[in-house]
């Protein structure tokens, strides 16, 4: 990956250079040379990075240009801050000012050695590849192991028709569902897809189908391909087509003879001409797709032949027909992985009513959970431990699971380990997202990672630019959004919630996709995960045994740090003076019990190079040292959650912050009149109450680059300033006290809020005249997606009916009347419903959901309505929802009759609710009937 690091430090350096040039004029030559050596260096990486795990020379030297990249970035960005912050403070008289000048110079002479330096070892790491013949060793010799590795690599991949897995368990509907799209006669389909990530059972699931009975019967020739990444296109069709007719020797010696072109028109009359089916299994990119899909009749009404494919890439699936069906294999539940499981390991070998039967068993589901219903890890695990016979042997697998499902049991067996397949992903992920993949093994197991702040921590680490948008004018925000979004459409990311309007709220990845980023991370030394449970010391991932990694190659640039009531100090001693560390990322701060008023101190008085720190959820009261000034790196700090009074006023120093969030355990937090010189912050998140240092209120009005404000109170700081804040996306308000002049300050931040997409306005019970002025500021904001409205109102604005993109809508604490659940039922576009305590009157005891009310609503929730003693659902509300969730309504004594006619209701969620509520629902309750049709019913 050492490609993709010196990408993007000759991206930053540009970007930095071409907008602090002014900066940087006395060094502007060495910087200029550096970067041409960097442009030289990048010809021989790719070749260099393939062969790191082949040659320790190779890995030696990309460590080191690695580490060089680095350092060249933080001198030169260094530099420019220190002179930039000079330049901006002035000088009080002429001495002073002298004496800056000179010591400017020092600086400058230093700096341009430093530079200069860097780029004689980057010239030196250079000369000594292209001595060593890198690239004509790898692109023509081969080196014998890294071409034996790439064939063995390919003949893995391969897979045949005539090869069944005889395990097969938990597909059957699949089959089924497929099957019947295949040989639908009066079908339009020309392609049916099926796509997934490496391991998920794809190949298995397209050769159940290719060799079904139905298939079989109603196709009269069939075509087997599997499409490796090195694939040439006359083979593939001349294979297919040799299949497809049973060519005999003399068609095959006429066939070689053909043209290309001849060759796919006659494939391509072929399938007009029969009932044919074609595998085209493991494609990988659209491009390939295309390169073929000339011998196909893919717009043909006259074809009764199919495609059916396989592909990791859902762009893939998707473009190969738009008619088309698409398949995505799910994980296996619990109950099937066990019997997948217990097929191949145990198949009767052990008595199932033995003592050693039941000890194997609970092993085999601990192990199992490892697996995530992946039914590649499955088998791979299941596979090792049919070679194992007694109880101690299951235990030492059961010690180590991760390296026995990585490795398999030797990888010409049949049960080869998971690590390759998995692999091929990510060798197959362009240059710049194989970054953002290995920053998601910074998160533990399981983790539900908010999409969000992914995209800040993403930003701040400069793994995404304004160059990656290809000049189409998007955000950096937009950008990282369309880089996870690739990531999961290669299937190595996966979906996790939802948002309202089909944006994805969280992601998480596999277990083993998790393992996969940190064994590549290990190889870059591109993260280092210390867990504070194993002795303090940075453990391998790969084993739950004790075992210390060795040093790493080259300098530790980020660090996560897993806490535990046990760990004794914030930071290990092993990286206490680490000055080069970029990223501090802490996980499960709750649980640590220790005093840390002290010992945050380390944290900022020697990473003064960081850019990301993440100190969230700290319960033990702490200061925030004024040390935190000299952090001038910082592009992102959350202090989320944490127990912080005071904030000193060095963080105005932090001017290169984007993401700052303070919200704080104790949200009366003491914060000083500084965040305005914070110029390129984008996200900003306060506390709902907060003092200011200096008298008067927060200044807001320079942040123009603001796309996140939660919140601006209307006592503490100056709605005027909204003014000029025109990239205000999402904007959380706080009225405090009455505004006096809120009309003249909406007219004048029109602009502002024309763009706001997200509003939540907050309303203490004290102030007077609040729903007049909620009206005025909800009125104004027209193209909102999202609306939070809590406190005291009584009534909706009328114009909510106009606003065309509102999908999303949470009412707390308004205390409507009766009749403004006429407004809410009609809102033409709203898909998700919040209404929590209080929503209505405590007088309000029936809710009623009318005919036609609420006609593309898909998720309702309601939160603490405790005044509402009965609900009533007419035939035809709702008639789209599809999600329910109803927690803490104490006055609701049994489930709505009308939910009977909501056919397209899947979730039902009941928490909270009593005992006699609950047993009504269960089957045979006397309410089961009512939501006996619903697929999913929890109960909290």
């Amino acid at each position: 990956m050492a490609e993709a690091i010196v990408s993007f430090v000759l991206q930053r350096v540009g970007d930095f250079t071409t907008q602090e040039a002014k900066f940087l004029s006395g060094v502007s030559h060495q910087v200029e040379v550096s970067q041409t050596e960097l442009q030289l260096m990048q010809r021989f990486l790719k070749d260099a990075d393939a062969r790191q795990g082949e040659d320790a020379r190779v890995q030696i030297w990309v460590a080191k240009i690695r580490d060089a990249a680095y350092d060249l970035e933080d001198v030169i960005e260094t530099y420019g801050l220190k002179v930039a912050s000079k330049k901006k403070r002035g000088m009080k008289n002429v001495l002073k000012r002298f004496a800056c000048i000179f010591k400017e110079r020092v600086d400058l002479g230093k700096i341009g050695a430093e530079i200069e330096n860097i780029t004689v070892k980057i010239s030196t790491l250079r000369m000594s590849l292209q001595s060593y013949n890198i690239v004509r060793e790898t692109r023509e010799i081969g080196g014998a192991s890294s071409l034996q590795s790439f064939e063995r690599q390919q003949q893995l991949r391969r897979t045949y028709s005539h090869v069944i897995e005889r395990d097969v368990v938990g597909i059957e509907d699949n089959v089924k569902e497929i099957v019947t799209h295949l040989v639908k006669e009066e079908s339009c389909l020309r392609v049916v897809s099926i796509w997934g990530m490496g391991g998920a059972g794809k190949t298995t699931l397209a050769k159940q189908i290719y060799h079904h009975k139905e298939v079989r019967c109603h196709f009269n020739s069939f075509a087997w391909v599997c499409i490796s990444q090195q694939y040439q296109v006359r083979d593939v069709w001349e294979g297919i087509l040799i299949k497809l007719i049973s060519a005999t020797k003399e068609q095959r010696e006429e066939i070689a003879k053909m043209r290309d072109y001849e060759i796919a028109k006659k494939l391509f009359r072929v399938q007009q001409g029969k009932r044919c089916l074609v595998i085209l299994d493991d494609i990988w990119s659209i491009e390939t797709f295309n390169s073929l899909k000339a011998a196909f009749p893919l717009t043909c009404e006259e074809t009764q032949s199919r495609i059916l494919l396989t592909t990791r890439n859902e762009a893939v699936a998707l473009h190969a027909d738009r008619n088309g069906f698409l398949h995505q294999p799910q994980a296996l539940n619990e109950i099937k992985s066990w019997e997948l499981f217990e097929k191949i390991a145990l198949s009767g070998r052990v008595d199932k009513d033995s003592g050693v039967y039941i000890k194997m068993k609970e092993l085999g589901m601990e192990m199992l959970r490892h697996c995530a219903g992946l039914p590649l890890a499955i088998t791979v695990l299941a596979g090792v431990l049919a070679r194992k016979n007694t109880v101690n042997e299951w235990i030492t697998v059961h010690a180590n699971v991760y390296v026995y499902i990585r490795r398999g049991i030797g990888p010409e067996e049949e049960y080869a380990g998971a690590s390759w397949v998995l692999a091929l992903s990510y060798d197959d992920l362009p240059y710049h997202l194989k970054p953002c993949l290995l920053y998601l093994g910074h998160f533990p197991e399981d983790f539900e990672i908010p999409v969000k702040r992914l995209t800040q921590l993403w930003m701040a680490e400069g793994l995404v630019s304004l160059t990656q948008g290809q000049g189409l004018g998007e955000a950096m925000e937009d950008i990282a959004y369309h880089c996870l979004s690739e990531l999961m459409i290669r299937c190595v990311v996966q979906v996790g919630e939802t948002g309202s309007i089909g944006t994805i709220k969280t992601c998480r990845i596999h277990d083993l996709v998790r393992d996969l980023c940190l064994s590549k991370a290990e190889e870059e030394n591109f993260l280092q995960v210390v867990n504070s449970s194993q002795r303090n010391e940075a453990i391998s991932p790969f084993s739950s045994s004790m075992v210390t990694k060795a040093a790493p190659l080259g300098k530790v640039r980020r660090l996560a740090i897993y806490l535990n009531e046990n760990a004794d100090t914030l930071v290990p001693s092993r990286y206490e003076k680490d000055d080069h560390l970029r990223s501090l990322l802490y996980f499960g701060l709750k649980e640590w019990r220790r005093q840390c008023k002290r010992l945050i101190l380390t944290m900022f008085k020697d990473f003064k190079l960081l850019r990301v720190l993440k100190v969230e959820g700290m319960n033990r009261e702490a200061e925030l040292p004024s040390e935190i000034g000299n952090m001038v790196h910082l592009r992102f700090l959350s202090l989320r959650g944490s127990n912080i009074k005071r904030i000193p006023a060095s963080l105005g120093n932090l001017i290169c912050l984007q993401t700052l969030d303070l919200r704080v355990e104790d949200s009366w937090l003491f914060i000083p009149n500084v965040i305005w010189k914070m110029k390129h912050i984008r996200h900003l998140y306060l506390p709902f109450f907060h003092r200011l240092r200096l008298s008067g209120k927060l200044k807001i009005s320079t942040l123009h680059n603001l796309q996140t404000l939660y919140p601006v109170s209307s006592s503490n700081c100056d709605l005027n300033d909204l003014t000029g804040l025109t990239n205000l996306r999402k904007l959380s308000i706080t009225l405090s006290s009455p505004l006096e002049n809120l009309e003249e300050i909406l007219k004048s931040t029109g602009n502002t809020l024309n763009h706001i997409r997200s509003l939540f306005v907050y309303t203490d019970l004290a102030v007077t005249g609040s729903t007049e002025q909620v009206t005025q500021i909800v009125s104004s904001c027209r193209h909102i997606y999202k609306l939070k409205l809590e406190g005291p109102t009584a009534e909706l604005p009328r114009e909510l009916l106009c606003f065309p993109n509102l999908t999303k809508l949470t009412l707390r604490r308004f205390f409507l009347k009766d009749d403004q659940m006429g407004i809410i039922e009609k809102l033409p576009n709203l898909t998700t419903l919040r209404l929590e305590q209080n929503t209505f009157k405590e007088d309000a005891k029936i809710l009623v959901f009318s005919r036609g009310g609420f006609p593309h609503l898909q998720f309702l929730s309601l939160f603490h309505m405790s005044e509402v003693k009965e609900w009533r659902v007419e035939e035809g509300a709702m008639p789209s929802l599809r999600r329910l969730s109803i927690k803490y309504c104490n006055g609701l004594m049994t489930i709505v009759d009308g939910l009977r006619y909501l056919t397209t209701l899947r979730e039902l969620s009941i928490e909270g609710m009593s005992s006699t509520f609950q047993s009504k629902l269960k089957a045979g309750g006397a309410d089961f009937h009512k939501i006996q049709h619903v697929t999913s019913l929890v109960f909290g």
